[in-house]
């Protein structure tokens, strides 16, 4: 089957349009989400995310979580190839249920924290972080 020079185009014009479009959650984050949860249903509130709307550098981009009572914690990025990034745990003896760090994104993604509370309650917290490549978009 031949194609003309304007179907050829077309379909390459296609092919970089899909590639740009953002990809839905993947398998592997609902797992990591279901896991943690342990069977129970994610809520909101109670838990805050502090992370940059852009970040220039997807090396280190710097992520703050807070959530009073939270006896867990696990932070993710949806578009990284492996979800989660950090899984913290508060004793009887920690003065403050937050965490500061920095994290790699792989891309422009959402990056997601969860908490458990000490009544085995889940709640959910996202942050939208665009990802350039030298402050100059991406």
């Amino acid at each position: 089957m031949r194609h003309s020079r304007r179907q050829a185009l077309g379909l390459g014009l296609g092919g970089l349009v899909a590639a740009a479009l953002p990809f839905p959650a993947s398998a592997a984050l609902e797992d990591a989400i279901a896991v943690f949860a342990g069977g129970a249903a994610v809520g909101a509130g109670g838990i805050t995310i502090d992370a940059p709307e852009i970040a220039e550098n997807g090396n280190a981009v710097p992520v703050s979580v807070s959530a009073p009572g939270a006896v867990a914690i696990m932070l993710l990025g949806a578009g990284n190839p492996e979800p989660v990034i950090a899984r913290v745990a508060f004793g009887p003896g920690a003065g403050g249920q937050s965490f500061a760090t920095r994290v790699r994104l792989a891309r422009t993604q959402d990056v997601v924290a969860l908490a458990r509370l000490a009544d085995g309650s889940v709640i959910e917290a996202r942050a939208a972080v665009k990802v350039t490549i030298g402050g100059c978009g991406g």
